[in-house]
């Protein structure tokens, strides 16, 4: 294995067998519900989805914080003082100053340690769309691929990750501003589910409505088929909030429709679950480059 960490942060929604398998570093974000503020760790060690969506459908709300520079300083520099390399892959800025915080403290710590490598690489991606780069660059590392390696690996990729995704209940995107009051309230009333994604820039954009859930969960996989690219060799992650069932039909669908090898399905955590709410399935996969749509 190459001498250098991978850091990343929690958005990420890694599963904790990969965290612990390809010794990824994971950075807590954090979420307060219920007037007290948890970290949204791998293993999740302080609240588990299901009880974080539990409380969702029990009517209360979440909030959600992004990783500050204090704490992206004291992560970065306890590796580096220890002698590593340190390469950061960190949560879109299009949806958090997550990215923001790192730049800010590697910009700090470089000169202090100048034998030391120190990369940061806004993914413009989050939950199993990041969990994608994320993974490939540990297996890359595992393999003695370089720091520069993974990192140009990353940089040249991360616009090849597509993430689409429907949400049950129009309501948290609307507290999000992602869709106006009376788009959730017609949606809601005639079973319009809209169908997003992560734009290149990293930011989410509205780009189809389905009739039923059926519908938005089939476009997904349509999608898929038609942008998907080396789904043989490169994991494909169903992230879903509290509903596996679904997850699990889409898994079934994208292995038999789009020869996808590897699916893996996984927990959306509560920092990214405060915003989809319960209900919300996103596939992400290798394919077109994000800007053609």
């Amino acid at each position: 294995m190459s001498d250098f960490v991978i850091i990343t942060d929690s958005s990420c929604d890694t599963p904790n067998q990969y965290v612990q398998e390809l010794h990824l570093g994971i950075l807590p974000l954090s979420f307060i519900i219920d007037g007290k503020t948890y970290h949204n760790y791998p293993d999740n060690r302080e609240m588990s989805p299901t009880d974080f969506y539990g409380k969702l459908k029990a009517g209360s709300l979440a909030t959600t914080n992004a990783v500050n520079v204090q704490q992206a300083l004291e992560e970065l520099e306890a590796n580096l003082k220890a002698g590593h390399d340190v390469l950061v892959l960190a949560f879109s800025s299009g949806l958090s100053a997550t990215c923001s915080s790192f730049q800010m403290a590697a910009a700090e710590l470089a000169p202090q340690y100048p034998d030391r490598k120190l990369y940061v690489v806004d993914t413009l991606a989050a939950t199993g769309g990041q969990s994608i780069l994320v993974l490939t660059a540990g297996r890359m590392r595992a393999e003695g691929k370089s720091i520069e390696e993974v990192r140009d690996w990353v940089e040249a990729n991360k616009c090849r990750v597509n993430t689409w995704f429907t949400v049950n209940d129009l309501f948290f995107l609307k507290k999000g501003g992602r869709v106006s009051a009376a788009t959730a309230i017609v949606g809601t009333m005639l079973q319009i589910k809209p169908v997003l994604r992560m734009d290149e820039n990293g930011k989410l954009a509205t780009m189809q409505k389905a009739r039923g859930r059926k519908a938005a969960l089939d476009t997904l996989v349509k999608l898929a088929e038609e942008r998907g690219e080396e789904l043989d060799k490169f994991p494909v992650f169903v992230s879903h909030s509290d509903c596996m069932a679904d997850a699990e039909w889409v898994a079934g669908q994208l292995k038999a429709r789009c020869g996808a090898a590897n699916v893996i399905i996984h927990d959306i955590g509560p920092v990214i679950g405060a915003h989809t709410g319960p209900g919300a399935v996103v596939v992400n996969f290798i394919g077109r480059n994000t800007a053609q749509v």
